[in-house]
């Protein structure tokens, strides 16, 4: 991608709008100032599991990860248009949709896996099984992060942080997507590209729109074969 395509784009986020006015016969349009009330896109704050523009693309997937350097700030990141988008070379227009899906998630706090996670260091979380006894013959188990290289015992119980989306199997052992035995117990979580995608389906006989063609012509060659197999020409 040039570099002048990327400063274009960056340049339609920051350059000033002005009142213009065209005049043509029998008619005079005068563009109109942006709302006084308009807000600018929201731009959300990082969380520990997301702190900057290419851990977010590495983890929603798709091959965005390649764009990162576009994106010189985490602000520009979620103010972009999709023609600005456009202009940064983010095609095909799917792949644009799917940033801004993605975008809008994040600023609702719809978070994909390790998203309520407090403590990472360099993209990895450590998670530990925090046993609770509700009375002397029941036991509660639950995943909780803490910092790197902690045990339970030694973290005060308010930085203790529950995490979803893993079970304890067993006695101790952590299972759940993306989440590896630790050497010192318990189990690390690391970013990984695609953890957050979307998987898109795959297409079967042609997709929707030819499915019902392809799938008549199959019929007729299968006929054809068995009558040619039966001795029928």
């Amino acid at each position: 991608m040039k570099a002048s395509r990327i400063q274009s784009a960056l340049g339609l986020l920051f350059r000033p709008r002005a009142s213009t006015s065209i005049v043509t016969p029998g008619l005079r349009a005068q563009a109109r100032w942006a709302h006084k009330d308009a807000q600018p896109p929201q731009v959300p704050a990082t969380i520990p599991f997301v702190p900057d523009v290419e851990t977010f693309l590495t983890l929603i997937g798709r091959g965005l990860k390649q764009h990162a350097p576009k994106f010189p700030t985490w602000e520009a990141l979620f103010s972009l248009t999709s023609d600005q988008l456009r202009e940064l070379g983010l095609e095909p227009p799917r792949t644009r949709r799917y940033l801004l899906r993605w975008r809008q998630r994040f600023r609702d706090g719809r978070f994909g896996i390790g998203g309520d996670l407090k403590h990472v260091e360099n993209g990895s979380a450590d998670l530990k099984v925090l046993e609770i006894a509700k009375d002397p013959l029941t036991r509660v188990r639950h995943i909780v992060n803490v910092p790197p290289g902690k045990k339970v015992e030694e973290v005060p119980p308010e930085e203790l942080v529950r995490v979803h989306g893993f079970k304890v199997q067993g006695i101790r052992t952590i299972v759940g997507p993306y989440v590896l035995p630790a050497k010192n117990g318990g189990a690390r979580l690391t970013v990984t590209e695609g953890m957050w995608e979307d998987r898109r389906g795959h297409k079967i006989d042609g997709g929707e729109r030819r499915q019902a063609e392809v799938r008549f012509k199959r019929r007729v060659a299968e006929r054809k074969a068995l009558r040619e197999k039966q001795g029928f020409y």
